[in-house]
């Protein structure tokens, strides 16, 4: 039986992590996290403050990155420390955009994606899986929801260390990464030709996930 490749595109809060998580674990395949590749750039880039855009491409390209992809979970592990705890913060959310635009970075993190995508038997979620890492990937879909919804989904989640923050903070932070994430030079974020959109506003992520395994058998019946 086939062993897919599968993407996941989607703006940020659109529940890829956790669907592709699901998914992944239901099919038995491993599952590949892109976004927390360029969260974990950032945190370096933050951690030695660097702000200029050479300086980090150039600090991307050099990193020991591992990325450790498993049927529900994934870890990234730069320099022999795993630094998967430390890449959520509100700060990084806020300056992942900037740092994943640079195009010496997604260089990098790109031919790390392409390698373990082009084996089959995985699920790899981000911004431009089915447009730039994978554009052969056996099915593509384009995850969305209403910024309203999606803000409802991040905000026990980016308020739980940071109690300060608002629903409308939060929704101003998606808008806005949204914007950055559309518009920069390097791999928008935008729905390839050949994804399916899927806006589940209205689904659980269970729901998703079954949603995502439709259209699978739909186009390939015999796949595993």
């Amino acid at each position: 039986m086939k062993k897919l490749s599968i993407a996941i595109d989607g703006p940020a809060g659109a529940g890829k992590s956790s669907v592709s998580k699901i998914l992944a674990a239901r099919l038995g395949y491993a599952y590949l996290d892109t976004g927390a590749m360029y969260r974990a750039v950032t945190y370096e880039a933050l951690e030695r403050k660097l702000t200029d855009d050479d300086a980090i491409a150039d600090m991307a390209a050099k990193l020991d990155m591992e990325v450790i992809p498993k049927e529900d979970t994934m870890h990234v592990i730069v320099d022999g420390k795993d630094v998967t705890p430390f890449i959520r913060t509100p700060e990084v959310s806020s300056h992942v955009s900037a740092v994943s635009a640079i195009a010496g970075v997604r260089s990098a993190m790109t031919a790390i994606q392409r390698k373990l995508g082009e084996k089959g038997g995985i699920v790899l979620d981000g911004r431009d899986i089915g447009t730039t890492v994978l554009p052969h990937a056996d099915v593509k879909i384009f995850l969305t929801a209403s910024v309203h919804t999606r803000a409802i989904r991040r905000f026990k989640e980016l308020t739980e260390g940071h109690p300060d923050m608002t629903m409308e903070d939060v929704e101003k932070e998606i808008s806005r990464r949204d914007y950055l994430d559309s518009h920069r030079e390097i791999s928008p974020l935008k729905q390839a030709d050949d994804a399916v959109l899927l806006d589940n506003g209205d689904l659980t992520l269970e729901g998703t996930a079954e949603a995502i395994i439709a259209i699978c058998r739909k186009k390939f019946p015999d796949f595993a």
